[in-house]
């Protein structure tokens, strides 16, 4: 059982960037873009509207998926209250609560080699913890991104802005990109597409039992 509502870690991670944007729909072979690849550091950054800045909390998560789209066990739902999962093959590398800084907020890390042969798709969410109950939307966001990152030498591989895709949302999550497998060799697709009913709701769509209490 997944308790989403409890959050408590803070992370900064300073990695090299350079220029690899893809929008909406674009999908990158990422084993092809760099055959060196082995292990990424997904990184995702935001600021928010003046008046969120105290108040909006935004999380990233991840659900590795098998063939029917599917969390094997509660461990493929890595967020931060279950920041290990994939078989220790995913990390999440903490909470940010604020936003505030420079560079990413909140990273994932990702040995891809270690990623079980059952995972066929990585999903990654952004969402508002607790958005759906203090009535806050994913339109609040500014300067928001994902990006991925090799792990080995820190170059960024492809980086999605979603301040388009987030302009005038009305719900309180996101399904951001995946990552998929295709035999050896792994792509990024960049999703954007809202969420009705949050974390908790994507939660239980790919299997996972919620505790909200």
């Amino acid at each position: 059982m997944a308790d989403i509502f409890d959050s408590s870690f803070d992370s900064d991670l300073d990695i090299e960037i350079s220029d690899n944007k893809i929008v909406k729909g674009e999908e990158v072979n990422l084993t092809a873009k760099d055959p060196t690849m082995t292990s990424v550091l997904i990184g995702v950054g935001w600021d928010l509207n003046a008046f969120d800045v105290d108040t909006l909390d935004l999380d990233v998560s991840c659900f590795l998926l098998n063939k029917n789209e599917k969390t094997r066990v509660d461990a493929d739902f890595v967020f931060y209250n279950n920041t290990e999962g994939g078989e220790g093959s995913v990390i999440h590398n903490g909470d940010s609560r604020t936003g505030a800084g420079e560079g990413d907020d909140e990273t994932i890390s990702i040995d891809l080699n270690g990623v079980s042969f059952e995972v066929m798709r990585i999903v990654f969410v952004l969402s508002i913890y607790k958005g759906e109950e203090k009535e806050q939307t994913m339109a609040s966001l500014r300067n928001s991104y994902i990006r991925i990152i090799n792990a080995s030498d820190g170059q960024e591989l492809l980086r999605y802005e979603l301040s388009e895709d987030v302009k005038g949302s009305a719900d309180a999550g996101m399904l951001v990109g995946s990552l998929n497998r295709e035999g050896p060799k792994w792509h990024f697709k960049a999703l954007g597409e809202s969420i009705e009913g949050g974390l908790a709701k994507i939660a239980t769509d790919y299997d996972i039992i919620v505790h909200t209490g």
